[in-house]
């Protein structure tokens, strides 16, 4: 068991630094960032809602990522369980640093040494309750929320912000955050 757990982080980094490169030749236009972070208020719990899947995600349930900012360094750890309440967690950490003049809205993390990937800050909500964060390329996206729960009418409004910056909204997919959730359509 620990040979598939320890071949799924290594295929995840592998992924993460493949979208690292790719990430510096995408052309078009540039994403959107919120104009100002409190990295204070920012720091904390941050539940997936939604996501564009891809493998390193795709099929996890009760997703979660937890932002701190020990020494003002980046330190985002992800937590995920692999299609059941009741799996085992996996977590990967990223560790980087927040890019000056970008309102705290840009950073650059590392899964490791030399490859960085970008965390865009497309928008957090007012009281810093829910949060949109996106890629170069708009190929990946995350809908995050301090509360494992999101009524309907914020989701639409936060996917209506997605589609506003240029991504296909279809390619989202609610992350069962309940075991009650699971197979539900949109899940």
């Amino acid at each position: 068991m620990r040979n598939v757990t320890s071949w799924r982080v290594l295929r995840s980094c592998l992924l993460l630094a493949f979208l690292g490169l790719s990430g510096c030749a995408v052309s078009g236009t540039r994403l959107p960032l919120a104009q100002h972070v409190d990295l204070q208020r920012y720091s904390g719990r941050w539940y997936i809602i939604a996501n564009i899947p891809y493998f390193a995600e795709a099929g996890n349930v009760g997703s979660y990522f937890d932002v701190s900012f020990p020494g003002g360094k980046v330190h985002d750890v992800y937590v995920g369980r692999h299609k059941d309440f009741a799996a085992k967690p996996s977590r990967f950490v990223m560790h980087g640093y927040v890019v000056p003049g970008s309102g705290h809205a840009y950073w650059r993390e590392s899964p490791f040494w030399p490859i960085y990937l970008s965390y865009l800050i497309l928008y957090v909500s007012p009281h810093y309750h829910d949060a949109l964060v996106g890629y170069p390329g708009r190929g990946y996206g995350w809908v995050l929320s301090r509360s494992p729960d999101m009524d309907a009418a914020t989701y639409r409004a936060l996917l209506q912000r997605f589609a506003a910056d240029g991504y296909d909204v279809a390619q989202f997919r609610r992350v069962p955050q309940h075991p009650d959730q699971i197979g539900k359509p949109g899940f």
